[in-house]
Parts: structure tokens; C-alpha cells; sequence
């Protein structure tokens, strides 16, 4: 099973078509070779293993994001 997470995009760096993106609070980066649709600043995408793979709207970006909180709350919550 494979997981894209819902980030959204902080910086984007045109050279490189690197975005740099917000996850649960974790900046990392991402490259955007994969994207045919256009991503900008405040956009939510889904990120998997270093790649951005699609925009997702901003509701259904914030309900996923809902939803890890509660798996992780749960998740420690059972140490």
C-alpha cells in the first residue's frame, strides 16, 4: 500500500521545478517532473516518496490531514 500525503507548497524553485513543500509541519522538498498541471504557491499536492503526483483541493487536503492527526494521536496514545 502506497501513501501520498496532502502538503502544501511554500516555495517553488523554477530552475531546479523543485517545490518545497509543508507536510504536518516537516519542510522538505519535492520535485515537480511529474506534474502536468500547474502548481503554485499555496497549492495542496499529494507527495509521495520525493515526488509531487497531483493537486488536491483544500478541503479534502485539510480532511486527510484531519484524519493523520488522529492516527497519530492514536498511535501514541497506545505507547
Amino acid at each position: 500500500m502506497c501513501l501520498a500525503i496532502p502538503s502544501k507548497v511554500i516555495d517553488i524553485n523554477k530552475e531546479t521545478n523543485i517545490a518545497t513543500l509543508d507536510t504536518l509541519g516537516v519542510t522538505r522538498k519535492a520535485s515537480l517532473d511529474l506534474m502536468q498541471d500547474d502548481v503554485a504557491i499555496g497549492d495542496f499536492v499529494l507527495l509521495h516518496i520525493g515526488y509531487v503526483m497531483g493537486k488536491i483541493d483544500v478541503q479534502d487536503a485539510q480532511e486527510s490531514l484531519e484524519l493523520y492527526a488522529q492516527m497519530i494521536a492514536a498511535m501514541q496514545d497506545e505507547e
